[in-house]
């Protein structure tokens, strides 16, 4: 009986072995990339840990699981101070139902934790039923311990299940080393010659914490739409010969605008130091930037260098102003003014691009601030943009443009007339469609579903066919269409991407770490029991046969 215990004895440990089937998880790895060799991101992608939630008491060699309501700059420097393994943030599948409050701090801790660099491994993941089971499981056990006494905390880490998380392969992370920026340009050719030269220009890339989360609907699918409707509204009037203005209109659309407007500055560089002919080589009135336009109770131009009264630059910002001030009294209009900073590593807008080979330009925006967390966050969706808004600032910029092109408050028009609806008395023969809504809308939901990160440009088909349907729509309208790719300086590049920006995470339950000390010892007990068993066999023996033959002498 004895030795027939001893040897069912490890039997009894069978259910606590029990393994269970593994989960798969899609995880986003933060930005990494060098930006004037200026390393920013994590630069870490292995993670094999533990999964905590921020309530537990110890967070080292664990991987710190987060909700976006949880996420804070503090909590997540906390983790580094710690020594945590990785930080994983589960991300709503509907960022609508997050409130404001939330968004916003999470805004500003995703643009600090962007800017620094870590060897700690970052992740995002979408929620999904399962992941938030075992994270309510997680949670539910750690703010358990936290009311337990010290003798249920033990039994607890003996007993207790936890997850392990795996993460990554044993596969260097690698710089990416052959990036694109790609630029779209077209042209509305005004009537006469030598004329100078309205370029309206936005970027359509996104950023924020995890490229394959960006998604960036006001900065700056918002830019683009804008820019898109114009490109139909100003078709409309250049293509009657009878109303075309004395400027040429060049549209562009730029890429790596994210990390110092990378595509505008190439695109500068080749029309003013490789051809010998090109628009901006010759009378550009000024450039108009647009950017983050999808939101906002005002609108604000951003400048380099105040324009003087008198020249081009000046008058329109004069019509500007008039068009808001008769129309949308509402609308707070203000001039920002900075100067370019040539010691700072990042641009705050595009136009200092163009503002460094000193062709005059600005940025119209809804931000006041450059630095605000919503032109690069993972949150910035269109559920978070306001279609009405978007559409008074389209309507803003196409009156001011058309009344600066053809100088109607000179020629008497009244401010309070709406160009762009009905006919343009004396100028076009056919009726003008206003700015749609419906378009912009239509626009803003495409744009906007698609992740537009510059490191996924050469790697993410659905992000080339937004391309090639982007210089679709120019073809509609514009001449001499053209797409300029450019390439990083492999010997000496300005901005270097990583790669595994994609991972798959294996979630299984498993015992913890103090559960292997407690099954140890267990076995070295029980296997001391049998070698002593073994030892003394015959000694044993003897007792139990007494014990048998004589209980009562026993």
């Amino acid at each position: 009986m004895a030795v027939l215990l001893l040897l069912c004895a490890p039997a009894l440990l069978l259910p606590a072995l029990t393994a269970v089937q593994g989960h798969e998880f899609t995880l986003y790895r933060m930005q990494q990339y060098n930006l004037q060799q200026q390393k920013h991101g994590c630069r870490g992608a292995l993670v094999v840990a533990e999964a905590r939630t921020v309530e537990e008491r110890v967070l080292t060699r664990r991987c710190v699981v987060m909700r976006l309501a949880d996420f804070t700059l503090d909590r997540y420097q906390d983790a580094l101070r710690h020594n945590a393994a990785s930080v994983l943030i589960l991300v709503p599948q509907n960022i609508s139902s997050v409130p404001q409050d939330v968004i916003q701090r999470f805004m500003v801790s995703e643009a600090e934790v962007v800017m620094n660099d870590t060897l700690m491994p970052v992740y995002a993941a979408m929620e999904e039923e399962e992941l938030l089971s075992m994270y309510e499981e997680m949670k539910a056990a750690s703010l358990a311990l936290q009311s337990s006494s010290p003798l249920q905390v033990l039994s607890s880490m003996v007993t207790a299940n936890g997850f392990q998380i795996f993460v990554g392969s044993d596969i260097p992370i690698k710089p990416i080393s052959d990036t694109a920026f790609i630029t779209l340009e077209g042209v509305l050719f005004g009537t006469g010659e030598d004329l100078p030269t309205v370029v309206i220009t936005a970027h359509y890339d996104s950023f924020g914490i995890a490229p394959w989360l960006s998604y960036g609907a006001d900065s700056n699918a918002s830019g683009v739409a804008v820019l898109l409707e114009l490109v139909r509204l100003f078709h409309r009037l250049y293509s009657d010969a009878h109303s075309q203005a004395r400027y040429n209109i060049l549209f562009s659309l730029t890429g790596g605008g994210k990390y110092n407007y990378q595509g505008t500055k190439r695109w500068i560089e080749e029309n003013l130091d490789h051809t010998e002919s090109s628009l901006l080589h010759e009378n550009v009135a000024f450039v108009l930037c647009l950017d983050t336009l999808a939101n906002g109770e005002g609108l604000y131009l951003h400048v380099s260098r105040p324009p003087k009264p008198g020249t081009i630059q000046h008058a329109f910002i004069q019509e500007l102003d008039q068009v808001i001030s008769s129309r949308f009294p509402s609308v707070k209009f203000g001039i920002v003014h900075k100067k370019i900073n040539l010691g700072e590593r990042a641009l705050s807008w595009e136009h200092e691009r163009y503002g460094m080979r000193r062709i005059p330009a600005f940025t119209l925006s809804h931000l006041e601030d450059p630095r605000s967390g919503l032109r690069g966050s993972i949150l910035d969706t269109v559920t978070q943009t306001d279609m009405k808004k978007l559409r008074r600032n389209a309507v803003i910029i196409a009156e001011s443009m058309a009344r600066f092109m053809y100088n109607l408050t000179k020629k008497g028009s009244p401010k309070e007339l709406p160009v762009f609806r009905g006919h343009m008395e004396g100028l076009c023969l056919c009726p003008l469609q206003e700015v749609q809504e419906s378009r912009l809308s239509s626009l803003m939901s495409y744009l906007s579903s698609v992740p537009r990160a510059s490191q996924l440009l050469d790697r993410e088909p659905s992000l080339q066919l937004l391309i090639s349907t982007l210089e679709h729509e120019f073809s509609q309208y514009l001449q001499h269409v053209q797409r300029h790719v450019f390439r990083t300086d492999r010997r000496d590049p300005e901005v270097v991407f990583f790669d595994q920006m994609k991972q798959t995470m294996m979630m299984h339950r498993v015992k913890p770490a103090v559960f292997d000390l407690f099954l140890g010892a267990c076995i070295a007990a029980y296997l001391g029991v049998v070698y002593y068993a073994i030892q003394n066999l015959g000694h044993i023996y003897m007792k139990i046969t007494k014990m048998a033959i004589n209980p009562k002498q026993q």
